[in-house]
């Protein structure tokens, strides 16, 4: 029996309507309505007030549903270096303002009068936002798919 089966019947069995159990859950009657129908899965939280509603395991639940037995494995994952992948993404990002600086002055410098002089030497502006965003991408990526182990 899937969950959103076994929600309906243990739902029934109290006799309590879509809106009773959304309000003893704080959710809305629409997220009671898309669990039992499968349109949908609840988080670890519901599932635990649901378990104590109904008088029933956690694991019932969750075996019941092999769906929802990975989104609730999916969703309790944490990265490992979160502050890692923030330093890269932000690097990323940098790279992607130069190279947009870069290309306002040389358009602002062929269309207007103005002359626009790039500081910093041309090694910087040709190549740092590349070296920025490549080094940045692959560090995002390396980083990315690491988890705590719990």
């Amino acid at each position: 029996m899937y969950f959103g089966e076994k929600l309906k019947s243990e739902r029934k069995k109290k006799g309590w309507s879509q809106d009773e159990l959304a309000e003893k859950l704080f959710v809305s009657r629409q997220s009671v309505s898309k669990w039992e129908n499968g349109q949908n899965y609840p988080g670890i939280d519901i599932i635990i007030k649901v378990s104590d509603l109904f008088g029933v395991t956690i694991d019932e639940l969750l075996r019941s549903d092999e769906e929802l037995t990975e989104k609730v494995i999916r969703d309790s994952r944490q990265p490992a270096y979160p502050n890692l992948k923030f330093t890269f993404d932000s690097l990323f990002l940098i790279g992607a303002v130069l190279l947009l600086v870069k290309i306002v002055f040389i358009l602002l410098n062929k269309f207007t009068s103005l002359d626009f002089a790039f500081f910093g030497g041309s090694f910087f502006w040709n190549f740092g936002p590349l070296i920025l965003m490549i080094g940045a991408g692959i560090g995002s990526e390396m980083v990315k798919g690491k988890y705590k182990e719990v």
